[in-house]
């Protein structure tokens, strides 16, 4: 669905950065400015037939001037990487919307950081952030060979003493309980990679206090059955309307049906482009973005996947 916030952007340069990984870097085709960003934003590139995937800015970057991705080709997938290796060459002009972060990098006295392939991009922004300022921080980098890890070279070579690479054709495997099984404090950890290497970080950090887990999924993660059953009420608070979702649908196609102006991307709870205020009642938080601390909030909701707790829902839609 385009809204009018979209932005075209032309591939100023196309590098090779490992096995099947392509670094794409893009521009204003006028040569202005392109929004600036923080380490672990993403813009969502709109491609044909309302096709629309999200990737991780990877640049170093921050400023107006460029903005660069890594896409890993999936042939398993559903065809937007196939789309972006085939067709973003230089001088080739996309859409774009962006850039949106809800893989924010906070502040610590130390950073654990643990990526699972192209995993990686998220982090590459952080981990310069980090060093600039003189933090203690330390990589784990698991993948299947280096030939397949993005930027582990270069990542070795400039940061020496703080990286880890796990590549498994060379029998090194990543273990997550030695590394994160005793709460570290001051320690935050961001993670990014596969749903299984989120799932154990995510289970082994649930014993350290506070909440110093950031994760980035590739995939939405397993959802159990809701907490409602039934249908539900939610009040669209610009407009006046009332809807019904009823059991088979979310609220954003209930709201989409009924004519409201929702912003949406993945439809599956990842990308964070749904994410809407709540004013009243209670939610069933069933998405992949937001953290425990942010979910005991109740004040906002990814109505993609999430849904009502209680029979009223009031939205600022």
């Amino acid at each position: 669905m385009r809204t009018g916030t979209e932005r075209a952007l032309v591939v100023l340069d196309r590098q090779e950065a490992a096995e099947d990984i392509v670094r794409i870097t893009f521009g204003d085709p006028d040569g202005g400015p392109l929004p600036s960003w923080r380490p672990g934003a993403h813009v969502s590139l709109l491609l044909p037939d309302d096709v629309e995937r999200q990737y991780s800015l990877c640049g170093d970057d921050l400023g107006p001037s460029t903005w660069t991705i890594a896409v890993l080709r999936d042939e398993a997938g559903r065809g937007g990487s196939r789309w972006v290796h085939e067709n973003l060459h230089p001088g080739a002009v996309v859409e774009a919307r962006g850039p949106l972060n809800h893989f924010v990098l906070g502040k610590a006295e130390r950073y654990e950081m643990i990526a699972g392939g192209i995993g990686i991009t998220p982090l590459l922004p952080m981990i310069a952030e980090v060093e600039a300022k003189g933090r203690q921080w330390r990589l784990s980098y698991a993948g299947r060979s280096r030939s397949t890890m993005a930027f582990v070279d270069e990542l070795c070579e400039r940061y020496p003493g703080h990286i880890e690479v796990y590549a498994a054709d060379e029998g090194r495997r990543l273990d997550l309980p030695g590394l994160l099984g005793t709460p570290q404090p001051g320690t935050q950890v961001y993670a990014c990679g596969p749903g299984r290497l989120i799932d154990e970080a995510e289970e082994l950090v649930s014993a350290w206090p506070g909440t110093e887990l950031h994760t980035e999924r590739f995939a939405p993660r397993e959802l159990s059955a809701p907490v409602r059953d039934e249908a539900f009420d939610v009040e669209l608070i610009y407009s006046g309307q009332t809807i019904t979702v009823q059991p088979h649908q979310s609220v954003l196609e209930a709201a989409e049906a009924a004519g409201a102006m929702v912003v949406a991307s993945c439809r599956e709870g990842t990308c964070g482009t749904c994410d809407t205020p709540v004013v009243m009642g209670e939610v069933d938080h069933r998405d992949s973005v937001l953290r425990p601390a942010e979910r005991a909030q109740g004040d906002r909701m990814m109505i993609c996947v999430s849904r009502a707790a209680c029979s009223l829902l009031s939205l600022e839609l």
